[in-house]
């Protein structure tokens, strides 16, 4: 048995690009940053990030692109992929990326001088967390499985 199965919470690390196939089916790529801490052998805190291409198809790209932005939080459950091609140079390239299957959007906060700011931990400017109940995207399998009007923001 073989299984290829990603799960990833991040922060997007640019914004959302959708596009059209010839077809006419959307689909959407960003950038997803996670985060490593860890305690190395010397008893000193370290941290990398690791930087993700997301793809995202049908209507779930469509929704992506309205509600998601640089800097917001996410959840994904894909599948990995690489590709390669040939370069105009005729270099040899490849490009690793997670296709989503479910994506669920991360809390998002009342806005202050249109930025997106987490709650703040003082109390004066303590800012109120709008949804706790997001909706999971599933992957499009060529009818709409999320309806817009379900969507709580």
């Amino acid at each position: 048995m073989n299984l290829n199965k990603v799960f990833l919470i991040g922060n997007l690390s640019r914004d959302v690009t959708l596009r059209n196939t010839p077809s006419g089916r959307a689909v959407a790529d960003f950038g997803l940053a996670t985060n490593r801490n860890w305690v190395n052998t010397n008893g000193q805190k370290q941290q990398e990030a690791e930087f993700h291409n997301i793809v995202v198809w049908g209507k779930m790209a469509e929704l992506c692109n309205q509600y998601l932005s640089k800097g917001r939080l996410a959840f994904i459950e894909g599948r990995i992929r690489t590709r390669s091609w040939q370069d105009a140079n005729d270099q040899k390239r490849w490009k690793t990326e997670i296709i989503a299957q479910n994506i669920q959007f991360g809390p998002r906060f009342a806005q202050s001088d249109n930025l997106q700011m987490p709650p703040s931990s003082s109390k004066e400017s303590k800012e109120e967390e709008i949804s706790d109940d997001l909706p999971v995207l599933e992957e499009d399998s060529g009818e709409d499985k999320v309806n817009p009007d379900d969507i709580p923001f």
